[in-house]
């Protein structure tokens, strides 16, 4: 029985270098959890991406990124972690601190603490379009769609759409009754035979089906 492809195969498509799965391009790195299926796509440096494209993501701060299954990052995105905050409780935001040479003495890491926004988790099945930023912190919701150079500062729903700077939401994809179906159903969660056995009801609109098939 067919059940789709290796969620660990580096290049999930053959002959399509640009393509890659994130979550065995995640293995051994700290703070980084990633779900299967979920790629990146970039001609030129598609194998970079946690070095490229999440920026300021270090050990020593301690957020976690948790991107889920089937998720969808285009050329060029960008995902911001804490270490990229400055102290701004103060006059300057200037980081004297990390440049020592005695403007490290008498800095306190609280300040800098205070601004770190916790984890930034991407959920399952989410669409990042070519360029966009998602900033510290924040929650995008399964089956989110972020636009092409939107920048995204608050979180976002479930199903929603956003774009612009600062993104803002366009529309929902679904109306609130079949997000909430959707969210209850959780087709990503499904074993991989099963989500092939039933792949016509979820890249078309057989709410029904998935209903009855979970």
């Amino acid at each position: 029985m067919s059940t789709g492809p290796d969620p660990d195969t580096l290049h999930p498509m053959p002959g399509f270098p640009r393509v890659v799965a994130l979550r065995p391009l995640a293995a051994g790195r700290a703070n980084l959890s990633v779900g299967p299926y979920s790629y990146y796509d970039d001609p030129e440096h598609a194998t970079e991406f946690f070095d490229r494209n999440v920026l300021h993501h270090f050990d020593l701060v301690g957020d976690r990124l948790i991107i889920g299954p089937f998720c969808a990052f285009a050329t060029g995105c960008r995902i911001v972690m804490n270490g990229a905050n400055h102290a701004m409780s103060g006059f300057s935001t200037y980081p004297f601190n990390i440049f020592g040479a005695g403007w490290e003495e008498g800095f306190d890491p609280a300040t800098w603490a205070a601004e770190n926004r916790g984890d930034t988790v991407i959920g399952a099945d989410v669409w990042v379009g070519a360029e966009a930023w998602i900033l510290p912190g924040l929650t995008i919701g399964p089956g989110a769609i972020i636009a092409a150079k939107a920048v995204v500062t608050r979180d976002v729903a479930p199903y929603a759409v956003v774009a612009g700077n600062p993104a803002r939401e366009i529309r929902r994809r679904f109306d609130d009754q079949t997000i909430a179906a959707l969210l209850e159903i959780a087709w990503w969660d499904w074993p991989p035979a099963q989500i092939t056995r039933n792949l016509d009801a979820i890249r078309g609109r057989d709410l029904e089906h998935l209903r009855r098939a979970a």
